[in-house]
């Protein structure tokens, strides 16, 4: 009977033996290799081999790595768009700023050059709000009495007439403008010196009580007359914008457009009075006018 084991259950060589052999194996090949590059082909064939395997290894880690770096950069653009509008804005209300103050810097060189322009002394206002009343046409300026405002004196700007000062407080003073309903105001017309009377309709202005066959035509520039004792003569109105004659009617229908307004800007000048300007007569009351037929009947009782 055969006491030995199976070939399964042979143990070979020593473990020492084993790894005696194994390690002057690999000391051979790094040498072969070392002198004559003998491993170089098995190498690259192998890098070759495990190049997919390294790729899939590494896939996850990469796409990680893109995914914070997207978020990562999505947030500094965001906070970089934030930033950026931010200064737009700012950027975008200093030039606002900036066309402002050269608009009214450009408006109150205009105004200064037009107080050197007429013939009477002129102070400079602004404008602090429009009149509470919707049917007049009134503005409110930052003068009163105590800087010598008077009742009656004239308001212009630098293209014109825009109307009177009508009320006056301490500190504020209440200007009517020329379109207001119950403003009128002497005109004569620049090209033939024609005289005219001009009424306020809200919004325009209405030349009334002139001949059908007047010259008067589209285009025509209206000054004042100065023979009110209010307005210095010469100061542009406005400009007749529509002309209407009817055969039927002894009167044109005459319609005007202002040459200056308070929409555009808040600086106006108010004129000092002229002393050269004729007062305005004072109303007299009216006395009665007896007829002739009534002193006849007289004498004879």
């Amino acid at each position: 009977m055969d006491r030995q084991p199976p070939p399964f259950f042979n143990r070979g060589p020593a473990p020492l033996v084993r790894l005696s052999f194994f390690m002057l194996l690999a000391i051979l090949l790094m040498v072969l290799d070392m002198r004559f590059r003998a491993a170089e082909t098995l190498r690259t064939a192998l890098a070759v081999v495990i190049y997919p395997l390294q790729r899939a290894t590494g896939a996850p880690l990469e796409m990680l790595s893109s995914i914070a770096d997207y978020f990562s950069s999505l947030s500094s653009a965001q906070r970089e768009n934030e930033a950026l509008r931010s200064k737009v804005l700012q950027n975008a209300r200093d030039v606002l700023t900036l066309e402002a103050l050269a608009a009214e810097n450009a408006q109150l060189r205009r105004l200064l050059d037009a107080r050197e322009r007429v013939p009477t002394g002129a102070s400079l206002a602004e404008i602090m709000y429009s009149g509470r009343d919707p049917f007049s046409r009134k503005i409110v300026i930052d003068k009163g009495s105590q800087q010598g405002m008077l009742s009656g004196q004239p308001v212009i700007d630098e293209t014109g007439v825009i109307g009177q000062v009508t009320r006056v407080f301490p500190m504020l003073s209440e200007v009517t403008l020329i379109t207001d309903k119950d403003q009128a105001i002497p005109l004569q017309v620049v090209r033939n010196g024609l005289r005219a009377l001009a009424y306020g309709d809200g919004a325009t202005l209405d030349l009334r009580f002139v001949a059908a066959n007047a010259d008067i035509q589209n285009g025509d520039i209206l000054v004042t007359s100065g023979i009110d004792g209010i307005y210095p003569s010469g100061l542009p109105v406005a400009r007749v914008s529509r002309v209407e004659r009817d055969a039927a009617y002894a009167f044109a229908r005459i319609q005007c457009v202002p040459i200056a307004g308070t929409e555009r800007h808040r600086q106006v000048l108010v004129l000092a009075h002229d002393a050269k300007l004729p007062s305005a007569p004072e109303a007299q009351p009216q006395q009665a006018v007896r007829s002739p037929k009534g002193r006849r009947a007289k004498k004879r009782e």
